[in-house]
């Protein structure tokens, strides 16, 4: 298993804090970029591929699957509330 840091998101409509993010991005090793969508994400933490992880104020905090009220898995921060607000308030990904 990996751990990557998120460093950036993309959304469906960047201005809407209830669009769904689309991507999230992040550096590796080298310096270099990656960005996968939310679904290979899921698919990667699932698989025990991939762990990923977020700087908050300081402190990294690991980022989990969660399922909304309809069924639909997406990523959160583990001390998120319902609303995925870290991952949120991260730039766009180029």
């Amino acid at each position: 298993m990996s751990d990557h840091r998120i460093t950036c998101i993309n959304k469906t409509v960047r201005q809407s804090a209830h669009e769904r993010i689309q991507n999230i991005g992040g550096f590796n090793a080298n310096g270099g970029r990656w960005k996968i969508s939310v679904q290979e994400a899921i698919d990667r933490i699932e698989t025990g591929k991939w762990r990923f992880w977020v700087s908050v104020n300081g402190e990294s905090v690991w980022v989990i699957i969660a399922k909304s009220a309809s069924g639909n898995k997406y990523l959160k921060t583990q001390n998120d509330g319902e609303q995925p607000n870290n991952l949120l308030s991260l730039p766009e990904c180029p």
